[in-house]
Parts: structure tokens; sequence; C-alpha cells
């Protein structure tokens, strides 16, 4: 008996559609937290510590499926 698992693999076509949403998740959220900072209390920049953060964090996703590619994965 086997079990497939879901998990397991994923192909190039779904990973790329992966970075795609997270990528729009940024570009719709980003301004959304900076609106919420505008109109609440200016005082302390506290975006200046998520935006850049979660920017990095897109720039590796996108290295790993556009660049690192997986051997195998074209």
């Amino acid at each position: 008996m086997t079990q497939s698992n879901q998990w397991a693999t994923s192909t190039p076509a779904q990973t790329a559609k992966g970075f795609k949403i997270h990528l729009m998740v940024f570009l719709l959220a980003t301004p959304v937290i900076w609106l919420v900072w505008y109109l609440t209390d200016t005082t302390y920049p506290w975006p200046l510590w998520s935006t850049p953060a979660w920017a990095i964090g897109v720039l590796f996703h996108y290295l790993g499926v556009y660049v690192f590619k997986k051997p195998g994965n074209n």
C-alpha cells in the first residue's frame, strides 16, 4: 500500500505561482501597513522594520524559485 503525499514534490509552475502570490501579498499589504502607521502614531516609523525584512524574504523566495533551481526542475 502506498500513500500519496501532496507536499512531497512541487512542479516549477507551482513554485512560481507560490512566489507570485507571495509578491502580490507583499505589494498589497505593505501600503496598508504604512497607512495604519500614518493614521495612528507617526512618532516612530515602525514599518521601517517590517517592510525591508519582508522584502528580503520576497527576494530570497525569488532567488529560490528562479535563480537557484533544484536539479531536475527546468
